[in-house]
């Protein structure tokens, strides 16, 4: 799986968030995109998600076929602190959902996916009655334990601790070894596996 940017940008009204972006995102590699908060990092990954289009420039999915960008979602995970979770659902059925439509990471199951995010005690409990840290743990499982070529993780451990960290990097080191990753941050401790850094501030218009 790769995604080709040629001078791409994006812009709000008549302010550029970025712009002559030109970049190739290769099969199993990792990325990190960086800046402070504000920059964009987010606008990016939303560009190259394919959830916004760009202001200006093209992007390319390329799967051994190219991939229509309206068919791109299937091929990626994502997990975001603003990303909402059913919080009717319980923990079981928020997992019995994703799956509906999405395939488990090869060997994975709803029960061993429990056991990874240790919350098998939780499991019939809502999601409104979850920590910060919880429900983030748990949106981190469902991408993270997705059969899927392309992992976006847009502040990948906000609300865990120190503990919910170390999870986290476990999480990378046993599921995305043949995915392609990028990781919109500016905490090191988020991004240290990443072998490719992309500074946003640097696509300034």
């Amino acid at each position: 799986m790769t995604i080709d940017l040629k001078d791409a940008g994006r812009r709000f009204n008549q302010e550029w968030i970025f712009r002559n972006f030109s970049y190739q995102f290769s099969a199993a590699g990792k990325y990190a995109i960086l800046g402070p908060n504000g920059s964009g990092k987010s606008t990016l990954l939303s560009v190259i998600l394919g959830s916004l289009a760009p202001s200006e420039g093209t992007i390319t999915y390329t799967n051994g076929a190219e991939v229509p960008i309206e068919k791109i979602y299937t091929l990626v995970s994502f997990a975001a602190p603003y990303l909402d979770l059913v919080e009717e659902f319980t923990l079981q059925e928020t997992i019995d959902f994703h799956f509906r439509f999405k395939a488990f990471y090869p060997g994975l199951d709803a029960v061993k996916l429990m056991d990874i995010l240790g919350l098998v005690k939780a499991q019939d409990k809502a999601l409104k009655y979850f920590s910060s840290g919880m429900k983030q743990r748990t949106k981190l499982a469902l991408a993270c334990c997705t059969n899927s070529p392309l992992l976006f993780l847009d502040e990948p451990t906000s609300n865990l601790d120190q503990q919910g960290m170390d999870w986290y990097h476990e999480l990378i080191r046993d599921f995305t070894a043949d995915k392609l990753v990028l990781v919109g941050s500016n905490q090191e401790n988020e991004y240290s596996f990443c072998d490719n850094l992309i500074k946003i501030t640097d696509y300034k218009g």
